[in-house]
């Protein structure tokens, strides 16, 4: 288990039509919520990019975190994930290098090729060219953090020779995630980490290093948690489970699971835990499920939870990320530091 494991929220900002609030309300109140979990001991924030979703699904989580990174001084920020086949390389760069200087060097950017048809033929891609896209973009935003010319004739972008600046002092880490085989050893490829959505992925990853000859001890794996930390998780899931029932039924109609025919949607917030797409736990269960993830699986470097569901209140999230806080994160890294 390693002893500098982070704990940390994963946010997407949607704001669905049954229980919409004024976007500056959303967005003002769960900045301060990011503040106050920091101020609690938390260690890290991750926002996610989708793009014409009439929940208003963070399209801009730079934008976001640059602001973020001014109100915060400690806390590590990333995006779980970012969609570079969406992007001109070169501007997203440019992006991810401004929230490293204003964070000053507490940035990772996250990514991954991205699955909705509507975004790609919105901005001009197409989804046959994700791997492509995506590698290609890779390769030319390390060249830009690291100051080299970004000359580039590839088969989806050409630059000429220049250079890109400012160059950040701490370059951010490049982490990938994926669902798929082909896309999982993608990450251990190329990339400095693995984003892992799903904790059935991760032994995927280190088998993947291993068949590229690189040791699997010393991979990194950032993990989204699907979990409701809570005194009471029942009594709590009673009272938020349509908020994941929305969230869960909108990822499965865009495909986000497979083809949205061929993979049901569920009826109830019941199915989804009888399903095990969201665990219920309390403090005690926490501890020992992340104790016994982390023990299992000491690459995993931060594990972190949706700070509100869509539609949730934010205090309603805020009383979960004070308890995760103040009676899971503590006792975590105490068993790592052990």
């Amino acid at each position: 288990m390693s002893a500098d494991v982070a704990i940390g929220l994963w946010y997407d900002l949607r704001n669905p039509a049954q229980w919409r609030r004024p976007y500056e309300d959303l967005y003002a109140a769960t900045v301060e919520q990011i503040v106050l979990a920091e101020q609690l001991g938390l260690d890290s924030v991750w926002l996610t990019e989708h793009h014409f979703c009439d929940d208003g699904y963070t399209p801009s989580p730079l934008v976001v975190l640059g602001g973020v990174a001014t109100r915060t001084e400690r806390l590590r920020l990333g995006t779980n994930l970012m969609l570079p086949a969406l992007h001109n390389p070169v501007r997203l760069a440019e992006d991810a290098a401004t929230v490293a200087i204003l964070s000053r060097g507490r940035f990772d950017l996250g990514v991954a090729v991205g699955y909705r048809e509507i975004e790609f033929e919105a901005f001009g891609r197409s989804v046959r060219q994700r791997p492509s896209l995506l590698e290609e973009s890779v390769d030319i935003m390390r060249r830009a953090w690291a100051g080299e010319s970004i000359q580039t004739h590839g088969k989806r972008f050409q630059f000429p020779d220049l250079r890109v600046g400012p160059v950040p002092e701490h370059a951010p880490g490049l982490l990938i995630g994926g669902l798929t085989e082909p896309a999982i050893e993608r990450a251990a490829r190329i990339a400095d980490g693995f984003l892992s959505t799903q904790n059935d992925h991760q032994p995927v990853y280190l088998q993947a290093l291993e068949r590229l000859g690189r040791d699997p001890a010393e991979g990194r794996i950032f993990a989204g948690q699907w979990a409701i930390v809570a005194p009471d998780p029942e009594r709590t899931w009673a009272q938020i489970g349509q908020h994941a029932l929305y969230q869960l039924n909108e990822y499965i109609g865009w495909g986000a699971f497979g083809p949205p025919d061929q993979v049901p949607r569920f009826e109830s917030p019941e199915q989804i835990v009888q399903a095990g797409a969201y665990q219920l736990w309390d403090a005690e269960l926490a501890v020992k499920e992340l104790n016994a993830l982390l023990t299992g699986c000491p690459q995993v470097r931060d594990v972190h939870f949706w700070g509100q569901l869509p539609g949730e209140s934010v205090d309603s999230g805020s009383e979960r990320v004070e308890y995760l806080a103040r009676e899971v994160a503590p006792r975590v890294r105490a068993a790592a530091g052990a």
